[in-house]
């Protein structure tokens, strides 16, 4: 019960949060902006902007690990307050420092989910959907790559799970062996399935023939 109520006042908190931080940014009150997100930092996580900021995703998720679990919740407010923290320096025109809180943004997220966070919460695949989006044309750290093909398959995305496939092929960061792998799940997959996710069995196949090429090759 205690964990309950502690989860549903952080998303309450959230909420306001982010209604204030629109405002603020509205009125190019940046700074102020910034406070809000720190203060509530502060309030729920006994940290600063500054702290989280000079950890690595890895460091992030380390915080959130109890006895070899992931407390995904926790994580992916961690998620959304790092979005909003990037929004505002994006809007300032601090480029690097927003894509790079973003960035970190959509991993946490996409971590967070494979551990079972709670997709009603914060509305985790409308944010995935719009970090996507605001961080489109950016390359993305292989590691969130790889993140993002899982989710995106997961999802029914297999369009998209096979646009992140080809930049980690291109990368070097996934062999053509696993690849084979990735199209053999999809042929699995009922005709229809693959026809609503965007690689019909046609294209699935195609993908199959030239990586086998280039395995031979």
């Amino acid at each position: 019960m205690f964990r309950k109520d502690y989860i549903l006042q952080m998303v309450e908190d959230m909420v306001e949060m982010v209604g204030k931080v629109f405002g603020l940014k509205q009125q190019k009150k940046y700074a102020e902006a910034l406070w809000e997100i720190d203060d509530l930092l502060s309030k729920n996580f006994r940290m600063n902007s500054k702290l989280l900021n000079s950890l690595s995703v890895e460091d992030m998720i380390d915080m959130f690990r109890l006895g070899g679990a992931i407390e995904a919740d926790k994580l992916q407010s961690i998620a959304r307050l790092l979005e909003e923290e990037g929004g505002v320096y994006l809007d300032m025109g601090h480029k690097d420092e927003g894509l790079t809180r973003l960035m970190k943004s959509l991993h946490l997220y996409l971590y967070a989910d494979l551990h079972g966070a709670d997709h009603s919460m914060l509305k985790l695949p409308e944010r995935v959907t719009d970090l996507k989006e605001q961080l489109k044309g950016y390359r993305l750290p292989a590691k969130t790559d790889k993140l993002l093909l899982g989710y995106e398959e997961e999802q029914g995305h297999y369009d998209e799970a096979e646009n992140a496939l080809f930049r980690l092929l291109d990368q070097h960061e996934m062999t053509e062996e696993e690849g084979l792998t990735f199209y053999q799940r999809l042929l699995m997959r009922s005709d229809d399935e693959l026809k609503a996710g965007g690689l019909p069995r046609a294209e699935v196949e195609e993908g199959v023939e030239e990586l086998q090429r280039k395995v031979k090759g």
